[in-house]
Formats: structure tokens, sequence, C-alpha cells
């Protein structure tokens, strides 16, 4: 018994950290926070998901990509308003300066879109996500899912 209690509090202490939002790589200077993905409603084959990278290191860095195995997919997007039409574009990178942060919000610039959803994402899910940067490699990170109403009206941003 004492034997079982000891591995639950053990593995509790080392998922914790999962749960918070904010990971960091090894000794990487990139951290990420608020980590989400819009939920989507059965059929809808992309979704939108926001994050903020912050670069805590002395040298810049740039997210090259992203992966998931809920999507066959993952774009880098930057949106934006032209006239009364609004623009989505896939973008090669996102650069992050040293000591600056990038956040990804909905309805203003960048934005991953997970591009052929194996299955809906449903408000309450955990999304594991593979980042890669080019000075910090590959960075995992879980997206939590948001309801998309909710999300929209905290929000002010658009739907995909």
């Amino acid at each position: 018994m004492k034997l079982q209690l000891a591995t639950l509090a053990i593995m509790t202490s080392l998922l914790a950290p999962l749960s918070q939002a904010q990971h960091v790589h090894g000794d990487s200077p990139i951290q990420i926070h608020q980590a989400t993905a819009r939920a989507t409603v059965p059929g809808q084959t992309s979704g939108g998901a926001y994050l903020t990278l912050e670069n805590h290191g002395k040298i810049n860095d740039a997210l090259l990509s992203a992966q998931s195995a809920a999507a066959k997919s993952m774009e880098i997007h930057t949106m934006s308003m032209e006239g009364n039409v609004m623009r989505m574009r896939e973008v090669a990178r996102i650069d992050i300066a040293a000591g600056q942060k990038v956040a990804m919000e909905p309805g203003k610039g960048y934005h991953l879109m997970l591009m052929g959803l194996k299955a809906p994402l449903k408000a309450g899910d955990k999304v594991p996500v593979t980042l890669t940067f080019e000075k910090a490699g590959k960075v995992e990170t879980t997206l939590e899912v948001k309801d998309s109403q909710t999300a929209n009206q905290k929000q002010g941003g658009h739907q995909h």
C-alpha cells in the first residue's frame, strides 16, 4: 500500500507540469504558454490553435513547423483584414527575437491550423503537438481544447 501511494505521488508530481500549459524543452530558452485549440463540429476538417511563444534566450529563434497525431498536417498561418475581407495565408516561420514573445490570438496575426482532423476536437480534449524551432529543435506541448463559442465571445476572434 505504501509503495502504491509513493508511486502515485511520484507520477502526480511528474505529470503536474504538463497541466500548466507552460513547457520548456531541456535547456531551451523557448517557453510555451496558453496553448489552446478551438472545439470543432462533426465534419469540420480543420481547426485553429493559439499559444504564446516566449524566448528567454540571448539568441533569436524561429518556429518552423508544427505537427500532431490529431491531424494529417499542421500549418502556421497569419491572418489579416484587407478591407472587409479576412485573409489567411500560410507562412514558413515565425521569428521570435531574443527576450521577446509572440502571442497567437484569435482574430490577430498568427495561429496554427490543424488540417485534415482525424476526429472532431471536443472541449476538454488534450491534443499533443510537436513544435519545431530553428535553434531549440523539437518541443512537445499540449493544446487544451476550449468551447468555440465561449472562446470566441471572450477573445473576440474569428472561427475556422
